[in-house]
């Protein structure tokens, strides 16, 4: 479960976002919509414990989120939280399957590799797991993202423009294998995005 109340954030006085409330439970889907300038990743990087709000409050699981130091808000985002960044953040030294699996490590969980392939297949790019990440389409690099933030069963998933650079026929599987995999592991999703190919997906939706 996550929800947020009273959400603000400015980057200085002229620019200063006001946040709608959001509340999304265990197995639920949650779309969050809105064009450029409307604060789309500014919201899911204060969601994502990246950003600190100028006032308000989130709360993730049994975690209210106020007034925990630096330490404590990474402890609680490496636990309980699966984020899919519109940039991938990848080690170019590392090969895809190593990139995936490195979310574990950093979470102290077990090495799947068993689970790492099974999300590879499922999103189409199991041929590519022994190459380095920049040997791969901007497409197949979301993918690995995708599967990469779902390895820690995460409570909370936050997918910033999971589909911005897929085709029709990807960004169709990339949606219900997350909704299919946040429902397995009883995983709130958030989806944060300006493409209107997902609205027809999701019936709760909040607009920026």
């Amino acid at each position: 479960m996550i929800t947020s109340k009273n959400l603000t954030f400015s980057y200085s006085p002229q620019k200063r976002f006001n946040f709608p409330d959001i509340a999304c439970n265990d197995k639920e889907a949650l779309l969050i919509l809105g064009q450029s300038g409307r604060g789309k990743t500014t919201f899911l990087h204060l969601l994502a414990l990246l950003l600190q709000p100028d006032a308000g409050e989130i709360q993730i699981s049994v975690h209210n989120l106020s007034g925990l130091s630096a330490i404590e808000r990474t402890k609680i985002r490496a636990k309980n939280l699966g984020i899919i960044y519109q940039r991938a953040h990848f080690v170019s030294a590392l090969s895809v399957m190593d990139n995936i699996l490195l979310s574990t490590y950093l979470a102290g969980s077990k090495q799947d590799k068993e689970k790492a392939s099974y999300l590879a297949d499922e999103l189409g790019f199991a041929d590519h797991l022994n190459k380095k990440t920049t040997q791969l389409s901007q497409g197949e690099q979301q993918r690995v993202s995708i599967a990469r933030a779902l390895m820690n069963n995460p409570n909370v998933i936050l997918a910033d423009e999971p589909t911005s650079n897929l085709d029709d026929n990807n960004c169709q599987k990339v949606i219900e294998l997350l909704k299919k995999q946040s429902s397995l592991i009883g995983a709130s999703l958030v989806v944060v995005t300006h493409d209107q190919r997902l609205k027809d997906e999701f019936p709760n939706q909040v607009f920026l």
